[in-house]
């Protein structure tokens, strides 16, 4: 009798802990703006509207001035956030499209290898629900979306908003996608913020007694811009201004969903964005301020974006971490915090559970960061320093208006050395005066290069 007795309370306390450590793990909502410059919400200079509720992250949170993007564009930048690894190591060097005029080309038959392990897997091997809700843009062919990739659901685009017939004719309808099935073929986005947020809000609601991971990859503020009427001409900044209160509205939503289902306390909340702003589209393009060009480049202007991450009572609020850090770094500090197994493979982010939780004298895991545009290296950034290769790049010559492109002129740029601490605009070129720090920069990217390109990863092809 006794022997049954102990066995029941045995398995009954095994129930119990395994219970209480699924609680113990945090719910992960990560909201990923495309195309938000590092001056686009109001902890981090916006002028002309106020994001009252992302700067309330930062206030029970931590500010991150000094984290990036692992990529200037969308798909690169969106392989190393689900990766952990640098885009040229998992085979997503450029932007997919979909076909244009129904052909097919290299960039629409490719898409982010299923053998890749992505953090909503890793996630979801710990007992976590996950859904992706917004933006895609990893691959649209079936075996490319989100569900094949550790996504229990999915609502949303499988690409940019826009690749769709509206702007240029030669592209396919845009769906809006609820998995596999089609919601609608869009004449309109207005509604996409709203709707994505309605969504996420009832994912939370369904999954309140489980661990979950949102991933909320929103499709603004990238062009062409819509708001719905509760927010449009709310802003001093015209419909830039109007796009970016919504998604403020969307977090505050999201924010209140939380506190309601008395889930506030034990969810880790972080916003960022997957590169700097387009700044050809002018009042429709957003800013970088004080740093260097936008979207496309690896100045800071293109690949440094605002990052707050909350998380009471573990992260310090109103506090502000000016260490490097980079969107590869979620996978593994995520997967850490909630006691998951990292990828087999090699992955290029760090664990900065340190920089999240204030620790003294912590400092950021990496040696350098690298960036690349399209399948060359140009730029690196070490905690001291922005060294650039000579390279070819773009600036504005003339910003377009009323939702319309502008004109570029191509530049060239020397060997170049920026301190990067004092000089955020990256336009006192120091390499005259430190060859020894240019040659050893050289042979960094020199070496991270030939790595990469030996142990990189090849994406997955339709034909495949």
């Amino acid at each position: 009798m006794k022997r049954h007795v102990l066995l029941f309370l045995f398995l009954l306390i095994g129930r119990y802990n395994l219970f209480a450590q699924d609680i113990e793990k945090p719910n992960i909502i990560l909201i990923f703006c495309d195309d938000l410059g590092y001056s686009d919400i109001g902890c981090f200079g916006a002028d002309g509207f106020e994001t009252p509720n992302i700067d309330d992250l930062a206030k029970n949170g931590r500010k991150f001035t000094d984290f990036y993007s692992a990529s200037p564009v969308c798909s690169p930048s969106r392989a190393a956030l689900l990766t952990g690894s640098h885009p040229i190591r998992v085979g997503i060097p450029t932007v997919l499209f979909p076909p244009k005029n129904g052909v097919e080309r290299e960039m629409t038959l490719t898409g982010l290898n299923p053998q890749e392990e992505t953090l909503p897997e890793l996630l979801k091997a710990v007992g976590y629900k996950t859904a992706c809700v917004g933006k895609w843009h990893l691959g649209h062919g079936p075996q490319f979306m989100p569900l094949q990739h550790g996504f229990d659901e999915f609502f949303g685009l499988p690409y940019s908003n826009d690749m769709w017939p509206l702007k240029t004719k030669a592209y396919p309808d845009l769906p809006l996608l609820n998995g596999t099935d089609t919601v609608e073929i869009l004449t309109d986005q207005s509604l996409l913020t709203t709707q994505y947020t309605e969504y996420a809000i009832e994912f939370i609601k369904r999954n309140k007694n489980n661990p979950f991971f949102i991933y909320l990859p929103h499709s603004m503020p990238h062009i062409p811009l819509y708001v719905s009427n509760k927010f449009k001409g709310k802003s001093e900044k015209g419909i830039y201004g109007d796009v970016i209160m919504e998604i403020d509205w969307s977090v505050g939503e999201i924010m209140k969903t939380l506190k309601k289902q008395k889930l506030s306390e034990n969810t880790i909340v972080i916003f960022t964005s997957d590169n700097g702003p387009w700044l050809a589209f002018g009042e429709h393009g957003g800013t970088a301020n004080p740093l260097r060009e936008g979207k496309f480049e690896t100045f800071d202007g293109g690949v440094r974006v605002p990052c707050v991450i909350s998380w009471p009572d573990k992260i310090p609020g109103g506090s502000i971490c000016s260490e490097m850090a980079s969107t590869m770094d979620l996978l593994p500090t995520l997967v850490n915090i909630a006691s998951g197994r990292l990828p087999k493979n090699k992955i290029d982010g760090k664990d900065i559970q340190a920089l999240l939780y204030g620790e003294a004298d912590a400092k950021t895991p990496h040696e350098a960061l690298y960036f690349y545009r399209g399948k060359e290296l140009f730029a690196m950034r070490t905690p001291e320093w922005k060294f650039h290769r000579a390279h070819p790049y773009r600036i504005v010559a003339k910003a377009g208006v009323n939702g319309k492109g502008g004109n570029y002129k191509n530049m060239k740029l020397p060997v170049s050395l920026f301190d990067i601490q004092n000089n955020l605009p990256e336009d006192r070129n120091l390499a005259d005066k430190h060859p020894e720090l240019v040659e050893k920069f050289l042979k960094m990217m020199d070496a991270y290069e030939n790595e990469l390109k030996t142990s990189a990863r090849p994406c997955a092809r339709v034909s495949e």
